[in-house]
């Protein structure tokens, strides 16, 4: 019997073969666009600890390293300078929360639902309408949401005059925009998450579901006995990552869709929001990259424990 190409006997070197070699060439495409965009300027992270100032006549590197000083963490103080810092963090992080819990149980629920139709096409339609808004701006989106909800012209508040009630001031009033801002980002991402379950559930092994069907179990029974089970692994993994992001929000979200309001930055303001708008007013790009190494510091640490969360859990679900 011929043994394997690339076995080697134990204790014995492995010689590089062919096979090797042109793995390494696939591979090497993707290994230098990340070399490039991902590590490689990841030296930028030493403007967060200098106070950044440019050189007239000299290059970047000069400016950074020759002409900006140490200022150790003095950066990161503006991130708590806010009076309103820890209701800034809690938006932040409960959202994120709630975007993450929602995020497992409706794109699941949904690519289950599509997966058992029985017209083809017409699961190809909801597919296609649900993964639609996903590739629209958050700019645009906006003045469709304003469209609903303006004060005077507003869609919403038409319908509450003709029924005889009274207009609502949307962009006043900030009790109702946890609600929308959670609808907004439900129907921009479902869709993006259901294919991802959809396209793992149909991998998925149908002579399960056949036996399943022949000894008597019901649709909601093969979901919940079978594919829920089947797709733990690739739930374990979305959840790692979006944990990974937990300190960060999507900034056209929460501030493109309020349009900005002051009335509502109790309940918008972020923390991506708030480094906005601070750089705006201070001009500072010292500021913007201590928070983005903060939030990715934080988001790492986050991943780690999520992971480890899920490895107790769950030894064959974790991510790494």
């Amino acid at each position: 019997m011929r043994k394997p190409a690339g076995l080697a006997k134990p204790g014995t070197k492995r010689r590089i073969t062919l096979d090797d070699w042109q793995l390494v060439g696939l591979s090497l495409p993707t290994l230098l666009w990340y070399l490039a965009i991902c590590y490689i300027p990841m030296f930028g992270i030493v403007i967060a600890f200098k106070n950044y100032k440019v050189a007239p006549g000299q290059g970047f590197l000069y400016s950074l390293f020759v002409n900006s000083k140490w200022v150790g963490l003095k950066n990161f103080e503006f991130l708590f300078r806010l009076p309103t810092w820890k209701n800034v963090f809690a938006n932040t992080i409960g959202y994120n929360i709630v975007f993450i819990v929602l995020g497992v149980i409706i794109p699941v629920a949904l690519a289950i639902l599509i997966s058992q139709m029985y017209s083809k096409r017409l699961a190809k339609t909801c597919q296609t309408a649900m993964f639609f808004p996903h590739f629209i701006s958050w700019v645009v989106v906006s003045y469709f949401v304003y469209a609903f909800l303006a004060t005077d012209r507003g869609l919403l508040n038409n319908l509450r005059m003709g029924m005889g009630e009274s207009k609502i001031l949307w962009y006043q009033t900030p009790q109702y925009w946890p609600y929308i801002l959670v609808f907004m980002q439900l129907w921009k991402t479902t869709g993006y998450s259901m294919v991802v379950y959809l396209a793992a559930i149909s991998g998925l092994d149908q002579e399960m579901y056949e036996a399943a069907l022949i000894d008597g179990a019901t649709k909601f029974q093969q979901a919940r006995y079978i594919t829920l089970p089947l797709l733990r692994p690739i739930i374990s993994i979305m959840f790692i990552l979006a944990m990974g992001k937990i300190f960060n929000s999507d900034f056209g979200l929460f501030y493109r869709i309020p349009r900005d309001s002051g009335s509502l930055v109790s309940v918008t303001q972020t923390i991506d929001v708030y480094i906005y708008k601070a750089l705006m007013n201070e001009n500072n790009i010292n500021y913007s990259s201590a928070a983005a190494l903060f939030q990715s510091v934080l988001g790492c640490i986050t991943i780690l424990i999520s992971n480890l969360v899920v490895k107790k859990i769950d030894p064959e679900s974790g991510l790494f």
